[in-house]
């Protein structure tokens, strides 16, 4: 398929650029972007939650009540889990969430991803452009000129552009990555996918 290059102002360069029908146009595998998702998500948890076990709870050993002759259960230690202030019994521990995806599987996920965004017209494609300065007042402009301010972007750039980023970080619901970074969830999430030219190539590169 052709996608029409606009500048960042919003006008037409009289250029089309054609996306490669193996990254962009091929049948969606929703099974493959369930476990991309799955697997982004995960490696994003921080997996730190704690609670302390009997063993680490501050509190006396001392025997609270004699062993016999009081009608209730044997009770030895105030850390025990049935007591309040007590130990927890199988609670949470630090742990990885993370989990192996093979690369033929995430390649399919993202070019599934990339398919349906261009099924649905929601891909963009602009010529390369660099920002003198990282003022976010520029970008929103950008944004304004190509009539999407009102909605999640995902701009992909071919190389790093510390203007560009810092101008964008404070723009809500907007994301610029790196071709190199791209990602299902991160297609999935925008409602319009707007890649620099360079970028194009690059991504197909990646995934073909």
């Amino acid at each position: 398929m052709e996608v029409k290059v606009l500048k960042n102002d919003g006008k037409e360069t009289g250029r089309k650029v054609k996306l490669s029908d193996k990254v962009f146009n091929v049948q969606p595998n929703d099974h493959a972007i369930y476990l991309d998702v799955k697997q982004h998500l995960a490696n994003r948890r921080q997996g730190t939650h704690k609670s302390k076990e009997r063993s680490e709870v501050t509190g006396s050993t001392k025997k609270i009540k004699r062993q016999k002759g009081t009608g209730t259960a044997r009770a030895g230690s105030m850390k025990s889990p049935i007591f309040k202030g007590g130990g927890t019994v199988f609670g949470p521990k630090p742990r990885n969430y993370g989990f192996k995806l093979n690369k033929k599987v995430k390649d399919l996920a993202r070019k599934s991803a990339l398919s349906y965004k261009a099924k649905a017209d929601e891909i963009g494609v602009l010529e390369n452009f660099t920002m003198e300065s990282s003022k976010t007042k520029d970008f929103v402009k950008i944004l304004k000129d190509l009539s999407v301010d009102t909605k999640k972007i995902l701009l992909i750039i071919p190389e790093a552009d510390h203007n560009l980023v810092l101008s964008s970080r404070n723009v809500q619901n907007t994301r610029v990555i790196l071709a190199n970074n791209l990602n299902t969830y991160e297609v999935l999430h925008a409602d319009r996918v707007i890649m620099l030219e360079g970028s194009v190539s690059k991504i197909e590169e990646i995934l073909n």
